[in-house]
């Protein structure tokens, strides 16, 4: 009898052992909304300009042909912040990295916002694009913030507001150039960005982990390695590129058949369909709990045939508006789910270089959202409307087919 209650204190002990192991989330959701509100604000500044483009050629007295390029500078200098900037997260301290970026950004949006000639805006946007990725940095810091059960939630959280930033930069450009000019835009979001710094630096925890000891070129080196190493990073960005490019491909031409006859709908109009887009991507949040509870393949697939079964209801956009509206709900929950279940799911595999790949993955991000925005234009003007939704299908079902091999590699591979 006593030999027996023994073993129930031993087992009682290692119970309570277990349960004081259990790590707790080191992040409210206070913290984590301030995350998810920085990382909106921060990745809007490199989407102000497209609803923009035709005041800044009247400005700045450049041919509606060229104009593009403010946008092309802003994504190329993004592309090249991914690769340099975000590795330093895991090299030096984040709760003066992440403010020092943003106090940074804010400077680079007062020189756009004063500009009075064509170079000097350029060079604004550029430094506003590479800056930009502190977005990026604030995701990996969040997931390393947030207990192992939890950061599945954590991360779609934080992400969720990186896509309403992108979604509805567009609607926020607009409003704000009809009642005080183009400027305004990046003065009014130079103020936001500098509130968002300070209030960052008084909340984020003191960066105490050990820091990796590798030189800057090292650091920019060991992201390639990374992709060779981790077979999760490789499946997951090129899964990243298919499904940005199916959503660059709707974001990029929808502007096209909207403002053409018979619909000729406004500016104003046309940017609210980015309000569907955010009802997608808040319901989408919920994929990193499914992640947290071991069901991101699960969701994966599902989110693929939802983002293939999409375009069905956006194939009817010129003939009705509210078929659109379900497509853009559909689309938007099924990217944002495949992206925040990508996420999770990396930051797993290497938990000391979340930052670098971060950067990896995200740089597959840009290459697809990059395609798409070609393709779509391209393909609109030669087969229309009917042929961009075609385009958009035939690569939703490049990414389930893609997901379907990999699935099934690895199970073989565990046989």
């Amino acid at each position: 009898m006593e030999k027996l209650e023994e073993k129930a204190v031993v087992i009682t002990e290692e119970a309570f052992i277990v349960s004081e192991s259990v790590p707790v989330t080191r992040m409210s959701r206070f913290v984590a909304l301030l995350f998810a509100t920085s990382c909106g604000l921060a990745v809007a500044n490199i989407y102000y300009a497209q609803p923009l483009l035709d005041a800044l050629a009247s400005e700045f007295g450049l041919a509606h042909s060229s104009v593009g390029i403010v946008i092309t500078i802003t994504q190329i200098c993004y592309a090249l912040g991914l690769l340099m900037l975000v590795p330093l997260g895991d090299l030096l301290n984040r709760r003066r990295l992440i403010p020092g970026l943003m106090l940074l950004s804010v400077l680079a949006l007062i020189v756009v916002g004063i500009a009075t000639t064509g170079t000097v805006l350029l060079i604004g946007m550029a430094a506003v694009g590479l800056l930009a990725v502190v977005t990026q940095i604030l995701v990996a810091f969040a997931a390393t913030l947030a207990a192992p059960v939890e950061r599945g939630r954590i991360v779609g959280l934080v992400t969720s507001g990186v896509v309403i930033g992108i979604l509805l930069a567009r609607s926020f450009a607009g409003v704000l150039t009809d009642l005080a000019g183009w400027r305004s835009v990046y003065f009014v979001s130079s103020a936001l960005m500098l509130v968002m710094a300070g209030a960052l630096f008084r909340v984020l925890p003191h960066d105490e982990r050990e820091k990796v000891s590798l030189t800057y070129p090292q650091l920019l080196h060991s992201v390639l390695a990374l992709f060779m190493q981790e077979r999760i990073l490789r499946i997951r960005a090129i899964l990243a590129m298919l499904i940005f490019t199916a959503f660059s491909i709707l974001w990029t031409s929808l502007v096209l058949p909207l403002s053409s006859p018979p619909l000729s709908l406004s500016h104003t109009v046309i940017g609210a369909f980015g309000l569907a887009g955010v009802a997608g991507a808040l319901a989408a949040a919920r994929a990193g709990r499914l992640a947290d509870r071991g069901l991101g393949q699960r969701t994966t697939g599902v989110a693929l045939i939802l983002l293939l079964v999409s375009w069905l209801p956006i194939s009817y956009t010129e003939q009705s508006l509210f078929a659109l509206v379900v497509g853009i709900i559909l689309l938007d929950l099924a990217v944002q789910a495949v992206h925040v279940t990508n996420q999770s799911l990396i930051f797993d595999s290497r938990p000391e270089a979340r930052s670098r790949l971060t950067a990896g993955y995200m740089i597959f991000y840009s290459i697809g959202s990059a395609t798409g925005s070609i393709a779509s234009t391209s393909i609109y003007a030669f087969a229309g409307w009917k042929g961009v939704c075609l385009l958009g299908a035939a690569v939703s079902t490049l990414a389930l087919l893609f997901w379907a091999l990999t699935l099934r590699s690895r199970v073989v591979e565990s046989k």
